[in-house]
């Protein structure tokens, strides 16, 4: 009787599976093709998943999604040993295939239909446009007179490398994302406090600073960076948590942020942050301006981008490369055009907040 009823329960699951996938399919397709169900969405409904869920994972000190990470490999495995010993492979993929349109729903009601909502330069009118080599060089310049002036507050390690005092990365990011909530209605909500992955290799093997899980609704990142880089990116994973999913945007929601912060080492995270994606769109379009201003960077801000540089050519390889792959087609498929490049246009949105 056992045996029978697992088999005749195998169809509902896959009904409902096809169910769970064909829904998630359609609201994904109303937030690419109905801007205003997008951003009703956001405001509405998914404001309500992170005060519910985002605030039940924030009361655990550790990752919630890295714990389940390892629990599903383990639960997957050992279901499948089951599955083979007892002769019942249709009832394991039905059961997988349920649990993967499960995440799948998941995914779409917590994060994919956000990457639909307007941007944050449009609700703000933070107008991008064109600009010159000078007017790029010259707002360089301001960002390297930011970290020259900031430099001197921060304290280094034994390498000449400044520390971001990391035990307290987590509530001054939180803390600072409250405040940029006051300055723009559209940031204004409930944070968790971000959290550091216990095994971060998993991130720097995949050449990735931090993530955003929609299943759990935490912010996550990588705490084996250089440390000038974790009050940025910690800023950046809980933009997500407002709906902006355009990661230049939630780069410069992340600048925002530190550089209006109390913390001196979230101030010089942010300009850090600034300073490296801007000249580096420097260094192609006039390269001798790029040397003239890298020279006039603090000896310290200097040693935190060899440290950094060293630090990721240690897990260049095959995984990064496939990650970056994998990346930069799912930001291409939720309606990023230009991939893992789009990173890079959080430029665009600085030379506009200056030039306001």
């Amino acid at each position: 009787m056992m045996k029978t009823d697992s088999v005749s329960s195998n169809p509902r699951r896959i009904f409902a599976a096809v169910i769970l996938a064909a829904g998630s399919l359609c609201l994904l397709y109303a937030a690419q093709n109905i801007p205003a169900f997008a951003n009703w969405y956001t405001e509405h409904i998914y404001s309500i998943l992170v005060e519910t869920i985002g605030r039940f994972w924030g009361i655990f000190p550790f990752s919630a999604v890295e714990f389940g990470l390892y629990l599903t490999i383990l639960v997957f495995i050992l279901s499948l040993i089951y599955a083979i010993r007892k002769k019942r492979p249709a009832a394991w993929g039905a059961n997988v295939l349920l649990f993967a349109s499960i995440l799948f729903f998941t995914y779409t009601i917590c994060c994919g239909i956000n990457y639909g909502h307007s941007s944050f330069s449009e609700t703000t009118g933070i107008t991008t446009s064109s600009y010159t080599a000078e007017e790029l060089a010259s707002v360089c310049e301001l960002l390297t007179e930011q970290l020259n002036e900031l430099a001197p507050e921060i304290s280094c390690a034994e390498d000449g490398t400044s520390l971001m005092r990391k035990e307290i990365v987590p509530r001054n990011a939180k803390k600072a994302m409250e405040h940029i909530g006051t300055l723009y209605d559209e940031l204004d909500g409930y944070y968790p406090l971000p959290k550091r992955l216990t095994v971060s290799e998993i991130l720097s093997y995949q050449n990735l600073s931090g993530i955003y899980s929609p299943f759990t609704i935490e912010a996550n990142y990588n705490d084996d960076m250089t440390e000038y880089n974790l009050p940025f990116t910690a800023c950046h994973e809980l933009s997500h948590l407002r709906g902006f999913m355009q990661e230049e945007e939630a780069n410069f929601i992340a600048f925002l942020a530190c550089v209006n912060a109390d913390s001196p080492e979230f101030q010089y995270s942010g300009y850090m942050l600034g300073w490296l994606y801007a000249t580096n769109q420097l260094y192609h379009a006039d390269y001798e301006a790029y040397e003239r201003i890298h020279s006039m960077l603090n000896n310290q801000s200097q040693i935190d981008l060899a440290a950094n540089t060293q630090f990721w050519n240690t897990y260049d390889g095959q995984i990064a490369e496939v990650s970056n792959q994998i990346n930069d087609s799912y930001l291409k498929a939720n309606g990023q055009d230009d991939g893992v490049a789009s990173y890079d246009r959080m430029v665009d949105l600085i030379m506009a907040y200056y030039n306001e």
